[in-house]
């Protein structure tokens, strides 16, 4: 493999920003890519993949390169891991490759060979178990599939197929997942006309269940109170074939100006973006509830409530949150997430269900917070629970099926 010194230290350079000033991979790369526009596919690719698989796996790099912060150093590390020769140039003329397999002898902990913080592996094993855990930390460092979900509003699974094959964009179906195509070679389907079309969304399988989980039905009022970029509003918008009303809500306007132009290529028009209080971001059950939610009290037939997390269930997609994450930030999400299931589950008619889901694999996130809801709520049932795993092949998500009582009068 010839490498060239340019990406080199583009991949090196991006390391220093993502692990050293804690900045997010996926906007580092995009402002790297951006300010290099002579780069083509191959070379983007090239540092993309470097990046993520060292980031992945940067604990275990930096213990046998013998440092956290010379990433030329790290770089070297990750080469021959790979079997790949170091390049013939200066920096790495010096380097003594035989203390890498030395440093190898040390390591006496899975944590440091699958690259988790110690912190982190300690809670996964305390809340999953230790088999599990170690069974999902292994997979969460593998790379994720690119999927799509076929935009059943403009097009039958079945065509789309065709037309992605015929297009040179080879996919294939999955069993149990009704829209879902996996692309079976990664490359950049953005730039495909199909896709400007509104014709497919990129989005997991796993992600793809949480919408249908909710089972909403065409002309009913459906709220969608954690929206985000609203990839599960324009599934929604699908299954209800655009009939009924969908409230896209978020405490950013930025996302619902994204889903706005979302919906618009996927000819959904049945969604209204609508722009959540600020003071919902707030961590305390004991505040004042929203006016917005306030507003739309006892209205929804169905209320999905993606809420924030952990994001532990999409490591292999984001592998820098294993880096960013601290205990402090998961128990401030932890309380975040159950005043918004606390407040939003106010929206919900009698007799209307609603979904809370994550995209964590940790229980105390899932199962523990509907657990403590329900307590706390007589009027509400659990009707369904279902946990994605990782290890299943997609990405890891929790969901739960909540009906209110239709006698409940709150």
């Amino acid at each position: 493999m010839k490498l060239f010194k340019n990406l080199v230290e583009a991949v090196t350079n991006c390391l220093k920003q993502i692990m050293l000033d804690n900045k997010y991979s996926d906007k580092v790369l995009e402002k790297t890519f951006k300010q290099n526009p002579q780069w083509g596919s191959r070379d983007r690719r090239f540092i993309a993949e470097s990046v993520y698989d060292i980031t992945r796996h940067f604990r275990y790099l930096s213990f046998i390169a013998g440092s956290e912060k010379n990433m030329t150093l790290i770089f070297a590390a990750y080469l021959c891991e790979k079997n790949i020769a170091l390049p013939d140039w200066a920096d790495y003329q010096t380097l003594n490759t035989t203390l890498f397999e030395q440093k190898k002898k040390e390591i006496n902990s899975l944590a440091v060979t699958l690259s988790y913080p110690d912190w982190l592996w300690q809670l996964c094993e305390k809340e999953l178990g230790k088999d599990i855990w170690e069974k999902e930390a292994k997979i969460l460092n593998e790379q994720a599939k690119v999927v799509l979900r076929c935009n059943t509003l403009k097009i039958k699974k079945v065509e789309l197929e065709k037309k992605l094959n015929d297009a040179a964009l080879e996919v294939e179906t999955v069993n149990g997942f009704n829209d879902a195509l996996i692309l079976k070679k990664r490359q950049n389907v953005f730039s495909s006309p199909l896709f400007k079309d509104g014709f497919f969304e990129v989005q997991d399988a796993g992600s793809q269940l949480i919408s249908e989980f909710l089972n909403p039905l065409p002309g009913q009022k459906v709220i969608d109170a954690c929206a985000g970029g609203g990839g599960k509003s324009l599934h929604l918008a699908a299954l209800m074939q655009n009939k009924g009303k969908i409230i896209a809500m978020d405490v950013e306007q930025w996302k619902l100006d994204n889903l706005k132009k979302r919906a618009k290529r996927a000819g959904a028009f049945n969604i209204e973006p609508r722009l959540i209080d600020a003071s919902t971001s707030r961590p305390v059950v004991t505040a004042s509830i929203p006016k917005t939610i306030k507003a739309l009290e006892k209205s929804a037939d169905r209320l999905l409530l993606d809420v924030p997390c952990s994001g532990l269930g999409v490591i292999k997609r984001n592998p820098d949150t294993k880096w960013k994450l601290t205990e402090e930030v998961i128990e401030k999400t932890k309380s975040l997430q159950y005043s918004i299931l606390n407040d939003y589950s106010t929206m919900l008619k009698s007799g209307g269900q609603m979904v809370y889901s994550t995209c964590s694999i940790l229980p105390s996130e899932n199962q523990g917070q509907v657990r403590r809801f329900l307590k706390e709520h007589d009027d509400f049932e659990l009707i369904e629970e279902k946990s994605i795993l990782p290890s299943l092949g997609f990405d890891g998500f929790y969901m739960a099926l909540i009906k209110k009582n239709p006698s409940a009068s709150r």
